[in-house]
């Protein structure tokens, strides 16, 4: 058998975890079981090359006409919506892990860019979005004279 030391801050842990679940049941009732239908967000991946940032959003199960893509000065704004599938009867449903409703992600972009080079493309339930970086300003050699 062999002796574990006793960590204090591991039931701390623990007791914050019942607390959190305590809240979660108050404030989110079904929250645990898929029934809670509140907002979400889809998973955003962002990266960047020598010339782009990119950001590619999982959105599943959504038209491209129910996502918007805005920017303005340096924020970059994805919205849109997961509408319930009609034809699923609720009173049949076994199990629902999937949220539905209204998403927004915001970003702001290291500096202003030219919102006309901006490229978005849908496919295959992602949203791939290039951003061009700003052309940085190249020092000139000022002839003296």
């Amino acid at each position: 058998m062999q002796l574990v030391k006793w960590n204090p801050w591991r039931e701390m842990n623990s007791l914050d975890r019942h607390f959190n679940s305590l809240w979660d049941d108050v404030f989110y009732p079904g929250l645990r079981h898929g029934l809670k239908e509140r907002n979400w967000h889809p998973a955003v991946d962002v990266y960047e090359n020598e010339s782009h940032i990119i950001l590619k959003a999982e959105l599943p199960g959504i038209d491209k006409d129910d996502v918007s893509l805005d920017v303005k000065g340096r924020v970059l704004s994805l919205s849109g919506e997961r509408r319930e599938n009609a034809d699923a009867d609720k009173d049949c449903a076994q199990r629902r892990e999937r949220f539905f409703g209204r998403f927004e992600r915001v970003f702001t972009l290291p500096a202003e860019v030219n919102a006309d080079k901006i490229r978005a493309e849908y496919k295959d339930g992602v949203l791939t979005v290039e951003v061009p970086k700003p052309e940085k300003e190249l020092p000139r050699q000022i002839t003296i004279h």
